[in-house]
């Protein structure tokens, strides 16, 4: 099955280390899935989250676009009712002219983040609801027009993207003839239903003929199935810390296994890592394929977060070496 495959990062922090070298792990990390044939590397925002470094996406797309040459880069994505759509237009207008033909605008409606931290963002309370996201969208792509005042945006469109993990930017992606990224990696109960409403909804644009649907898929991939699963606890205890209200850095292999769970942690834990693709060479394959088959997904977005670097390299490698991904092309 051969379709396009691209990296979603978030820049983790691991815990005892520091925002900086998760920077630097971010851009070695991206040169590395360059050369292997990744089609895309999108970064995601998010906000006062000490295990994510993300935040300034905009300046950290163009760090990564000029560390490497081929690699569409692009946003996984700007959460649009944070920020006035002008000021949107302004970031990814100069991202497009001085990487043009490399640069995804993709837009989601939630924050982000929580409430007092999302009105910072905008210092305006009026400004924050997710219902004004249409309208927000074709403003922001209304000053990328040519007879537009607002420099460099003016004719320098990237690609726009809706971002998903419901049924509502799906239907708004089919209607807009836009192409759509569903989070599968953290709604996977979703993803059928959505992608069904975005390919139902779909109209022909300008920007794409058919639907276009991409699924951002949680994957770790080692030697064997147990030690994948030993790579990916870190991350399940993060999330179930985050649901607990208590956010932190990625934590060791120590932390996780040093954690008192309850059963009802556990049960948090098999539930959120039940929809990640873990395992072998094998085992990545087979539930990659069926995924993909499940979906009929035409590109997949991997999202790996481990404590090592060396270890999160190793998993986007056996990615690559599985799916030979210089012969895929995207549409898009």
């Amino acid at each position: 099955m051969s379709v396009p495959f691209s990296v979603l990062d978030l820049a983790p922090v691991v815990s005892g280390s520091t925002s900086a070298q998760a920077l630097r792990n971010t851009l070695d990390l991206a040169r590395r899935t360059e050369a292997l044939g990744f089609h895309r590397y999108w970064l995601a925002e998010h906000h006062a989250m000490p295990g994510i470094a993300s935040s300034a996406t905009a300046v950290l797309i163009g760090q990564v676009a000029a560390a490497t040459s081929r690699l569409r880069v692009g946003s996984g994505g700007i959460m649009l009712p944070n920020h006035p759509p002008m000021v949107v237009a302004e970031q990814f207008g100069t991202l497009e002219a001085l990487h043009p033909g490399r640069i995804d605008l993709g837009l989601g409606r939630a924050p982000g983040t929580d409430a007092k931290t999302a009105r910072a963002l905008r210092r305006s309370p009026d400004s924050l609801s997710v219902d004004d996201f249409p309208e927000q969208v074709q403003e922001l792509r209304a000053y990328f027009g040519d007879r537009s005042i607002v420099t460099p945006a003016a004719g320098n469109e990237p690609p726009v993207w809706l971002l998903g993990s419901s049924g509502y930017s799906a239907r708004l992606a089919g209607l807009l003839g836009l192409p759509f990224a569903f989070a599968h990696h953290f709604s996977a109960e979703n993803t059928l239903p959505a992608l069904a409403t975005y390919r139902e909804s779909f109209r022909p644009s300008a920007e794409l003929e058919r639907p276009y649907a991409m699924i951002a898929v949680s994957v770790t991939a080692a030697g064997t199935d147990e030690r994948a699963r030993e790579l990916a606890a870190p991350q399940a205890l993060s999330f179930l810390r985050l649901r607990q209200g208590r956010p932190g850095p990625l934590p060791s292999p120590d932390e996780t296994a040093a954690y008192p769970y309850t059963p009802i942690d556990r049960e948090i834990i098999e539930s959120r890592m039940s929809s990640q693709v873990i395992g072998s060479r094998e085992t990545v394959r087979k539930q990659l394929d069926a995924l993909l088959e499940q979906t009929a997904a035409d590109e997949v977005m991997v999202v790996t977060s481990t404590y090592e670097q060396a270890d999160r390299l190793r998993s986007y490698d056996i990615v690559a070496d599985l799916y030979e991904l210089s012969a895929a092309e995207a549409v898009v």
